[in-house]
C-alpha cells in the first residue's frame, strides 16, 4: 500500500456549517490530499476556524447525515468524523485556553506524554520510552530546556509550541494549526518556520494565518475565505496570498511620532525595584518602572522575557517581593484595589479563558465597568449608555446579544478590548493587542489608541518588537529574562541593535 494512503485525505463536496442559527460555511468544495500544506486564510469571522474545527470533527456539518465531509484512510472513505478523530490534530488558541480555565497544570514534558495518551491531563507515569520520545519532539521544536518547567508558567508563545509537541506526540495523519504563529517572539517564529519548511513527507497540514510572514516556504496551496464562502483556493502561487494578508509592519494611520502630554509629576502607577516570583522562579528582576499620564509605552522583549508578568503585576495580579514596591495613583493603604482597576482598562489572552463561551458580547463588555468577570449587580443606564457608544465606535452594535461562542477567536479578541477601554479609563494595559486578528481590526485598535492617548490615556502594550508601535509609542521598555536592559523614550531603530 502506498505510504500516502496510511495520511488522511479530506473531500468536502458542498459543505456547511450553522452555529445559533448563523450561516458560517456555505456551500464549501475543497480536497486536501496526503503531501499538500494549506495556507488558510481570511478576514476574522471570515470561518477560518469553523472549517478547521470541522475538519477536527469538533463541530458537525449542518446536515446530520455528513454527505458533504469525507475522510480516506487506508483505501478506504469514512463519513463520520469520529471514525477517524485520533488521527487528526488540532492545535488552536481554545485548546491553550482550556488549560488556564481550568487551572491544569503540568510540566511541559508531562503535557506533551498527554498527547501519546490521548488524555486532557496526565494519568500513568511516563515510561522511559515516552520520555525519550518527548525529548525528540522538544529538541525538535528547539525548546527542550522546557521539559521542566509548569505549562501555566510558560509566555504565551511558549505555550503554543509545547501545545504543538503534545499534537505531534499523537502522530497524527492530519495536522491543522490555528494561528500556529500567535504570540511566537522573532526567535520561536524563525524555529517554527524552520521546522515547517522540513515538512515534506505525506503528512498533510491546515494552518490558518492572517500574516503574509507567518506563510512558510514549504506551503503548496492556499484557500482564501470570505463570509463563510470560499473565493479562491488552489497552487500558492496562483492564489496571490500578498493580496489577502497583512504584513507584520506598524499600523497604516501610525506614521510619524506622537508627542507625550505632559501630565502631573506624580505617576499613575510606579514599581520601585520590583521583583516577582512565579513558582518558585523569579519571572522580573528589580524593575523600576513610572507610566505618566500622556506615556504611550510599548514594553517588548522575547517569549518568557516577562512582558505579560509586568502588565499584570502593574494591575494587581502579581504581588512584589519584599525590598520592591509599587505605588498606584490614589491608592493608599487600605484603599481596595478595585477602585484602581475602575480606572484602569486591562486586556490580555488570560481574561479569554476566564468568560464561559455562552456569555454575551454586551455582557462582557459591560463587565468592563466594574473590572469583574460577569455581571455582578444590574447595570445602570449610564453602564448600557456606555456599552453602546464603545461598541458603536468600533462596528461591533450588531455583536452585542451574540455569544462568544459565535465570535472567531480574533472577534473576541476585540471584544476584550472594548471591556477594556467601556470605563473612560486614565490608563490602558494591552496584552500583544495584535495577536490573532486581521489588517482591518489592527486598523480598529490601533485608531483607538490613537484616539485615547490623544485625549490624555495613559497606555501600554507589549510586544515582541518594537519596530510594531516604534512609531506610535513615546517610551519603551526592553525585557530580557525578567531584566530591564533599556527603560526611557522611543529610541531610534539603529540604537536597539
Amino acid at each position: 500500500m502506498a505510504r500516502g494512503a496510511r495520511f488522511l485525505e479530506v473531500r468536502l463536496d458542498g459543505l456547511s456549517l450553522s452555529r445559533d442559527g448563523v450561516r458560517v460555511l456555505r456551500d464549501i468544495h475543497w480536497r486536501v490530499r496526503p503531501g499538500e500544506r494549506w495556507v488558510l486564510v481570511g478576514a476574522n469571522g471570515s470561518g477560518k476556524t469553523q472549517l478547521l474545527k470541522t475538519l477536527a470533527g469538533i463541530v458537525r456539518p449542518s446536515s446530520a447525515a455528513n454527505p458533504a465531509l469525507g475522510y480516506r484512510w487506508m483505501g478506504e472513505w469514512h463519513h463520520v468524523p469520529h471514525e477517524v478523530r485520533e488521527l487528526i490534530a488540532y492545535v488552536g488558541p481554545e485548546r491553550q485556553d482550556k488549560y488556564q480555565r481550568n487551572g491544569w497544570d503540568m510540566s511541559v514534558r508531562a503535557l506533551v506524554g498527554t498527547g501519546i495518551y490521548g488524555t486532557d491531563i496526565p494519568l500513568d507515569a511516563l515510561t522511559r520510552a515516552d520520555r525519550g520520545r518527548i525529548d525528540t519532539l522538544l529538541e525538535r521544536l528547539q525548546i527542550l530546556k522546557l521539559a521542566r518547567r509548569a505549562f501555566l508558567g510558560l509566555s504565551y508563545g511558549e505555550r503554543r509550541l509545547a501545545l504543538l509537541a503534545r499534537a505531534l506526540a499523537r502522530k497524527p495523519r492530519l495536522l491543522l494549526l490555528d494561528e500556529a504563529f500567535t504570540g511566537l517572539d522573532s526567535r520561536n517564529h524563525e524555529r517554527l518556520q524552520r521546522w515547517l519548511a522540513r515538512q515534506r513527507g505525506p503528512l498533510p497540514i491546515v494552518m490558518v494565518t492572517h500574516q503574509l510572514e507567518d506563510v512558510p516556504a514549504s506551503a503548496t496551496h492556499a484557500l482564501v475565505l470570505r463570509r463563510g464562502t470560499v473565493v479562491a483556493a488552489g497552487p500558492v502561487r496562483s492564489v496571490h496570498l500578498n493580496r489577502h494578508l497583512a504584513r507584520a509592519a506598524a499600523p497604516h494611520g501610525t506614521r510619524g511620532g506622537i508627542r507625550r502630554r505632559r501630565g502631573p509629576a506624580h505617576p499613575l502607577l510606579a514599581l520601585y525595584r520590583g521583583s516577582v516570583y512565579l513558582d518558585d522562579r523569579r519571572a522580573l528582576r528589580a524593575i523600576d518602572w513610572e507610566i505618566h499620564k500622556g506615556d504611550f509605552w510599548v514594553v517588548h522583549g522575547e517569549n518568557g522575557s516577562g512582558k505579560t508578568t509586568l502588565l499584570r503585576t502593574a494591575y494587581g495580579d502579581h504581588g512584589v517581593a519584599i525590598g520592591g514596591r509599587i505605588r498606584r495613583a490614589g491608592i493608599d493603604a487600605g484603599t481596595p484595589l478595585e477602585l484602581f482597576r475602575q480606572r484602569t482598562g486591562f486586556s490580555a489572552p488570560y481574561i479569554h479563558a476566564r468568560y464561559p463561551r455562552a456569555t454575551s458580547v454586551a455582557e462582557v463588555v459591560l463587565s468592563g465597568r466594574h473590572a469583574s468577570i460577569g455581571l455582578h449587580r444590574a447595570p445602570t443606564r449610564g453602564d448600557r449608555a456606555a456599552m453602546a457608544r464603545v461598541l458603536k465606535r468600533l462596528g461591533m452594535w450588531r455583536w452585542r446579544r451574540r455569544t462568544l461562542a459565535e465570535l472567531s477567536y480574533g472577534q473576541t479578541r476585540l471584544v476584550l478590548f472594548a471591556r477594556a477601554i467601556v470605563g473612560d479609563p486614565e490608563l490602558v494595559l494591552i496584552d500583544e493587542p495584535f495577536d490573532s486578528i486581521d489588517a482591518g481590526t489592527r486598523e480598529t485598535l490601533a485608531r483607538e489608541l490613537r484616539r485615547l492617548h490623544a485625549r490624555g490615556t495613559a497606555v501600554a502594550v507589549t510586544a515582541h518588537q518594537a519596530a510594531e508601535w516604534g512609531t506610535f509609542a513615546t517610551h519603551e521598555l526592553e525585557l530580557a529574562d525578567g531584566d530591564a536592559r533599556y527603560c526611557g523614550p522611543i529610541r531610534d531603530p539603529a540604537a536597539r541593535k
